[in-house]
């Protein structure tokens, strides 16, 4: 059976052209000459399920995830399921494994099967984003980033970083590293980061040194030795819980004791880190209620209703046994 992927091959463009193609969307003469006569050779027919919907609306949301094994994507796709099933509607998932260039694909893809909305975990809003959003012409949210053009909901990842900012100076350190990722995301990355500064401007006087990895727990388990054992802290505070696992592993792995030689903080709220020992202090975020918030925020976009460009959840901080008074 012939595929969209084949069709891009022979006509010599991209996958995302061809779906853009099929879904009425603009390409230019030469390309849409090249993908028809391709159409034609091989007698490609689009998606059945996209076919039969021709004429209807369907009761399916489309959610982009940017990977499956995320605590925060699956307690976010959790939430935004029950309360669409809740709602009589059905969710289409999608996983682009942190690809943006799927990621943009899958929004035409999605729109092609005339799903009703597009929920989209978003880890960074390009152009080619906001031009696949107008050119489906269907109700997107974003969740977990904050853009001007499309409605979106987010976590407060700068109270977040003020207030870890300001616990761990309440218990006195004065050394302290920050073990963060690129700024390219700007809600971990940029926002979160911010409100940490704002906390240590504020309540200081304090030494902070600001390093990066990603946000898989084995990147910081390799970097976080050298780090630790160069720069000598007295508190790490990491971006994400994962991190904060990972350079808790670290730290073992060089002979430290957490928190008795270090304090290590986390982000997220992940349930592991209640019951590993130390338990990890941590702010939590309140993803299965994101996502409820989020699935009934798209049904009233659906419908036309006047809703709030910018919805903010809350997010509250959890003291535990990985930070020690100094």
């Amino acid at each position: 059976m012939t595929t969209i992927l084949d069709i891009a091959k022979l006509a010599g463009v991209a996958k995302s052209t061809v779906s853009r193609y099929l879904n009425g969307g603009s390409v230019s003469e030469p390309t849409r000459q090249k993908i028809e006569r391709v159409i034609k050779e091989t007698g490609y027919i689009p998606n059945a399920f996209a076919q039969s919907l021709k004429a209807k609306q369907t009761n399916f949301i489309g959610t982009i995830v940017p990977r499956l094994d995320s605590f925060a994507a699956s307690r976010t796709v959790m939430g935004i399921d029950d309360e669409l099933k809740s709602l009589g509607y059905q969710m289409l998932m999608s996983n682009t494994d942190q690809s943006v260039e799927r990621e943009i694909e899958t929004i035409y893809n999605l729109a092609n099967q005339k799903i009703a909305g597009v929920i989209l975990l978003a880890t960074v809003i390009t152009k080619e984003h906001l031009n696949a959003f107008r050119e489906v012409g269907i109700p997107t949210l974003l969740v977990g980033q904050e853009h001007t053009e499309v409605p979106c909901l987010i976590h407060d990842d700068f109270k977040a970083g003020y207030e870890m900012g300001k616990h761990v100076l309440s218990k006195g350190h004065k050394r302290i590293a920050y073990l963060g990722v690129g700024e390219h995301d700007i809600a971990v990355g940029v926002k979160r980061k911010e409100g940490f500064k704002q906390a240590m401007a504020e309540h200081g006087p304090c030494e902070v040194a600001y390093f990066e990895t990603s946000f898989s727990m084995q990147d910081s388990f390799r970097v976080s030795p050298k780090m630790i054992e160069t720069y000598q802290p007295s508190a790490l505070v990491c971006a994400t819980d994962n991190i904060a696992l990972g350079a808790l592993k670290g730290a073992y792995s060089i002979g430290m004791n957490v928190p008795k030689d270090l304090s290590i903080t986390g982000f997220g709220g992940y349930e592991v880190t209640g019951i590993i020992h130390p338990s990890l202090t941590t702010v939590n975020f309140h993803f299965k209620a994101a996502g409820k918030m989020a699935a009934r925020k798209m049904i009233k976009l659906m419908n036309g209703e006047e809703v709030n460009h910018l919805t903010r959840m809350d997010v509250e901080l959890i003291e535990r046994e990985s930070v020690d008074n100094v």
